[in-house]
């Protein structure tokens, strides 16, 4: 018989407690303790096994107290009021396993999200011209709308107007505990049906926007020298119409060599800032390029399940004449829109991370 998701998380489990207490008999080495660097890694690497093992730890000791429990009630020869103790202890003690083996749960399939709280969150305009641009903008605002709610800082990297006050693009850095977990699904293609601003007759058009999210961890495993992986292009930035906005020149791009990725960035008129800017953005799309590759086979359901930004992709339609807002990913309606473009994308989010959570345990 297959094993169950409960019997492959608690395996998993086990194996990590084991790798937990290794790594405790490691550090207790003199040698490793005097290697400086090698103690923090380590030091890091304990921390995140404590984050699952502990827990584990916990539950194990629920599951024997249940287990003894049980075996008061069923011995036959056994003294009756430790029987009756039992029986009155059985009610607690199964509600707190299972209230400690559902919390592992959460933690297992969400520990690499939750260790990640810095990103990268692009905008961009895609078909439908002007209404595109506004709806771009439109989204923009709900998410800052959304991470004010949260209390995360919002720094806008670059942005690029359109007519009517809309947008062409704009990359933002968004930081604060929880980040990633709760946008990292937003990348893919954005379509709005609604009246446009334009629209003399009154009648409903169709527009889309794309939207790309990357994690921007704190120790990227990656490294980029950027005197030989990137090729650095600068020029003077150029505002509405190709209007010079400044006499310096100060817009930068950068092209990574090895995967093609490019960045142009010309917010700033400093040089120094613009490139410091494109860089931060630039290592995350190189970032998220090898981490999509390396974690393709192991992880295809949460790559499909969050999106990869493809214009092509279309994983949520916004219907402000039904005040509707459908997630195609996982089939969920929400006839609040409204309360969505307020920032109000909680009930959401919170469909979209249980969705996720059960993939994630299914392919443990």
């Amino acid at each position: 018989m297959p094993e169950t998701v409960d019997e492959k998380l608690l395996r998993k489990l086990a194996e990590i407690s084991e790798k937990r207490d290794a790594l405790e008999t490691q550090m207790a080495d003199p040698e490793v303790a005097s290697d400086h660097n090698r103690a923090i890694t380590l030091a890091k690497e304990l921390g995140r096994l404590r984050y699952l093992a502990d827990p584990y730890r916990a539950l194990r000791k629920t599951m024997t107290s249940l287990e003894e429990a049980r075996a008061l009630i069923h011995e036959a020869n056994g003294d009756p009021d430790l029987r009756e103790l039992a029986q009155a202890e059985l009610p607690e003690l199964q509600e707190r396993y299972h209230e400690q083996l559902e919390a592992l749960k959460e933690r297992v399939v969400t520990a690499d999200d939750a260790a990640i709280s810095s990103l990268i969150l692009e905008v961009r305009a895609g078909t439908g011209g002007d209404e595109a641009g506004l709806f771009a903008r439109d989204l923009y605002e709900m998410y800052l709308r959304f991470c004010q709610r949260k209390g995360y800082k919002v720094e806008v990297l670059d942005q690029s107007g359109s007519d009517l006050g809309g947008l062409k693009e704009i990359i933002l850095n968004i930081h604060g505990e929880g980040a990633w977990r709760n946008l990292g699904y937003e990348g893919g293609g954005h379509r709005v049906q609604r009246v446009p601003e334009t629209e003399a007759q009154g009648r409903i058009h169709t527009s889309a926007a794309t939207v790309a999210v990357y994690a921007e961890p704190e120790e990227l495993s990656i490294a980029i020298n950027w005197d030989k992986d990137v090729e650095e292009h600068v020029a003077r930035a150029s505002g509405p119409g190709g209007q010079k906005v400044n006499k310096t020149s100060s817009a930068i791009k950068l092209v990574h060599l090895e995967t093609g990725l490019t960045v142009s960035i010309q917010d700033e008129k400093s040089q120094h800032k613009n490139r410091a800017k494109a860089r931060r953005i630039l290592t995350s799309r190189v970032f998220d390029h090898f981490q999509r590759q390396q974690t393709e086979a192991v992880d295809s359901a949460r790559k499909t399940m969050i999106g990869s930004g493809d214009r092509s992709q279309r994983i949520r339609t916004y219907n402000f004449p039904q005040n509707r807002c459908t997630d195609h990913r996982i089939g969920v309606t929400l006839y609040s829109l409204d309360k969505i473009m307020m920032g109000e994308m909680d009930e959401l989010i919170d469909a979209l991370q249980t969705h996720d959570k059960e993939q994630r345990l299914r392919a443990l």
